[in-house]
């Protein structure tokens, strides 16, 4: 009984919705369609309205050797042909001349040749007369510049021309002492030794011989831009003994 009341409230289907579910379809299909169109239109339609420029073509044509034909003539060539510009003519002036006295012409004029510029000799001194002393300006004594850096650049280095050895110290001697003394030496701009400092030593002892024999070598200057410097340099002293 209930069943029946409940089928006759709500009946199976929908009956409303069987009823019009052709609208809605009819509906969709013309929406869908509505949709597809207009994508379809601008996909097609927006490349006609606003076309691209197209990129400019460049046609190459390669040619065959043979079709380069012969080379120019190197001796019979013609020459450019002159072209003539027109520039307004100019009236030339022309002066009268005027007669100078003799008495105001300069003579000519020599210069000295080597030869007599040679035996010319010029003024020693200060003098009165044939008996007059004369007078002798003092030499320029050029002042020697200071130590250099501890780095200096060189594109030569200095290299011994005399290097005399250094004097066994006799206690080492009789004590069969034995080391090595490294020292740091400044060589001027002439190749000479203006100093030495000890930098390394493994005897005391043998320091001062070291500096006696550093300070009698001579170099040849280390060189920088074609040019003399005065730089610092290590030189090791060795001191060995002959029975050893």
């Amino acid at each position: 009984m209930a069943d029946v009341l409940l089928e006759q409230l709500f009946p199976y289907g929908a009956p409303e919705l069987v009823r019009d579910y052709k609208k809605y379809v009819v509906r969709g299909l013309i929406i869908a369609a509505v949709i597809h169109g207009t994508a379809l239109g601008a996909y097609y339609g927006i490349p006609l309205l606003f076309p691209e420029e197209e990129e400019p073509v460049v046609t190459v044509r390669i040619m065959k050797y043979s079709e380069l034909g012969p080379p120019p003539s190197l001796t019979n060539q013609s020459a450019a042909p002159a072209v003539a510009v027109s520039a307004p003519a100019v009236r030339p002036s022309v002066g009268i001349p005027v007669p100078v006295p003799d008495a105001e012409v300069s003579p000519e004029q020599t210069f000295a040749s080597q030869e007599e510029m040679a035996q010319a000799v010029g003024p020693i001194g200060e003098g009165t007369g044939t008996g007059g002393e004369v007078v002798f300006e003092q030499d320029i004594k050029i002042e020697e510049d200071g130590p250099p850096p501890d780095f200096v650049p060189f594109e030569k280095e200095p290299v011994a021309i005399k290097k005399p050895s250094p004097i066994y110290p006799e206690i080492a001697r009789k004590a069969g002492l034995e080391g090595t003394v490294w020292l740091k030496v400044w060589v001027d701009k002439e190749g000479k030794v203006r100093k030495a400092v000890v930098q390394k030593s493994d005897a005391e002892i043998f320091n001062q011989a070291a500096i006696d024999a550093a300070t009698q070598w001579v170099f040849t200057p280390a060189l920088q831009q074609n040019g003399p410097v005065s730089v610092w340099i290590s030189i090791p002293f060795r001191f060995k003994l002959a029975g050893k």
